[in-house]
């Protein structure tokens, strides 16, 4: 069979697209390296911040709007639970980039939030120690939603639009049309690639340096009561930038942000050591200080970061690419394979995407 689109990776970003391309009527092949929902890169650890005010860029809140709105869809059409309206809220000096770039983008659109010096933090959320100097921007649209649900109500709907997936189905070459894994070789007019952290190994051809970053998601037993607290990202003056969750699946999962050591899938060590374990608890001990009470467990994922850390969607000729997420790509996953959907379908999209262009990191290093 002779397909209209291929799909590789089936991961939070290809399970969108693949689902979008289907219900709009193209004969869709998905494969997948792994079997579904798996582990192995960057779509799990039961969390994933999603906000609308974006300290990264104000450019991309029209697209976390839409997000907003197709989380909820999904959660219709799907009857998954995906999204967890908890709220969130960022901490830090009201001069660093968290806060100036959160209150860009909050002006700029309008977005409901609050500001809370250090007094009504810590009055409005008591599991919170902040520095009289810091302050906060509170976001009641904030929350998380929940990675691996997200992906399975994702291929569930693209199963149920009629689109042909194919898990623990490696893709060994590719090239504009075909696609050969470890089982045969498929044809198709189109070739969208969503690799993740494999984009170096996919991707080779983009001109593009991407990194792997090894990161660790810690999870506790607090010693204070954190199942109604909002989601958090505390941008800390001496670089120990850290976020996380209220309690959820009896636990409060909490990460750094940067600063994990560079790997590929391959050479990823899944082991989380005792010392790191003690550099989570240690970071959050003064800001947090009831959050890491008893270690429970950890799980490694993987960020693949551009020399940006913006992302890199494009379609080039009769195949498009979604990768370099960089850490904080899924809040974005149901707009994303809307994207991918346009510019397979009609070759561009009304979503505004010139950030995106890989034309800005070609040859650098």
């Amino acid at each position: 069979m002779i397909y209209d689109v291929i799909v590789i990776g089936l991961g939070g970003m290809g399970s969108a697209a693949a689902y979008r391309l289907a219900q709009r009527g193209k004969r869709v092949l998905g494969l997948e390296k792994f079997t579904p929902v798996h582990a192995h890169g960057s779509s799990h650890g039961g969390s994933r911040i999603t906000r609308q005010a974006y300290f990264e860029d104000p450019a991309y809140v029209p697209l976390l709007l839409r997000a907003h709105e197709m989380w909820d869809q999904i959660e219709r059409d799907s009857g998954e639970h995906v999204f967890h309206r908890v709220g969130g809220v960022i901490v830090g000096d009201p001069d660093r980039g968290a806060i100036t770039g959160s209150r860009a983008s909050v002006e700029q659109f309008g977005l409901k939030h609050e500001l809370l010096d250090a007094s009504q933090l810590r009055e409005r959320f008591p599991g919170m120690r902040p520095a009289d100097d810091e302050i906060g921007l509170y976001e009641p649209g904030a929350g998380f939603v929940v990675p691996e649900t997200a992906v399975r109500a994702h291929l569930a709907l693209a199963q149920r639009a009629g689109a042909d997936l194919r898990f623990e189905e490696p893709v060994t070459h590719w090239e504009s049309g075909r696609v050969t894994t470890a089982r045969a070789t498929y044809e198709a007019e189109h070739v969208v690639v969503c690799p993740g952290p494999w984009a170096p190994e996919l991707l080779g051809d983009l001109g593009i340096p991407f990194e792997i970053e090894r990161q660790v998601q810690f999870y506790f037993t607090p010693d204070e009561d954190f199942r109604d607290h909002p989601i958090y990202i505390w941008d800390r003056a001496d670089g120990t930038n850290f976020y996380g969750f209220p309690a959820h699946d009896g636990a409060v999962k909490v990460a750094f942000h940067s600063g994990g050591q560079i790997c590929t899938p391959e050479t990823i060590d899944r082991t989380v050591h005792a010392h790191e374990v003690e550099a989570m608890a240690n970071a959050t001990r003064s800001p947090m200080p009831g959050l890491a009470g008893t270690f429970q467990r950890a799980a490694t994922c993987m960020y693949t970061n551009t020399a940006d850390r913006h992302f890199v969607i494009a379609r080039e000729h009769d195949v498009t690419v979604a990768c370099g997420f960089s850490g904080h790509g899924f809040k974005f996953v149901p707009v994303v394979g809307e994207i991918l959907a346009d510019l397979v379908i009609d070759g561009a999209t009304r979503h505004p995407i010139g950030l995106f262009d890989p034309a800005r990191l070609r040859g650098r290093v």
